[in-house]
């Protein structure tokens, strides 16, 4: 984990060979959103973008790097102080050339999040 104590992994399932379901709970009182912004704090991207990157690792048991992200819907602002607790599905493809596929869904409540599809290399 590459913020540590940013987010504490509520519980999991894998409901495919491929899919997962993921609850997660943001630290609110972590230094990024000191950062981002004071008095209003809101999830950054690319902390978003992160996680799947490391839930994604754990699920394959494999080091991986982006290379790709396409199709990255940022849908409605996340504040860890209303919303700490996420949800993301993700669907998990591995390919025969290193590659490792992700389609993400983020959700708070019933309210949709982040979309993306993201290719990560092994490394």
């Amino acid at each position: 984990m590459i913020l540590e104590d940013f987010y504490k992994v509520l519980s999991e399932e894998k409901v495919s060979d491929s899919k997962y379901n993921v609850t997660i709970l943001v630290n609110e009182k972590h230094e990024v959103f000191k950062g981002h912004f004071p008095g209003n704090p809101i999830m950054p991207g690319v902390c978003m973008i992160q996680i799947i990157k490391e839930l994604t690792e754990k699920f394959t048991q494999e080091s991986l790097l982006i290379q790709t992200l396409t199709n990255v819907k940022f849908m409605a602002l996340i504040n860890p102080e209303a919303t700490p607790e996420l949800r993301l599905e993700l669907d998990i493809t591995l390919s025969e050339d290193n590659l490792v596929k992700v389609k993400n869904t983020t959700y708070f409540n019933d309210t949709t999040a982040l979309k993306l599809s993201t290719v990560f290399k092994k490394i």
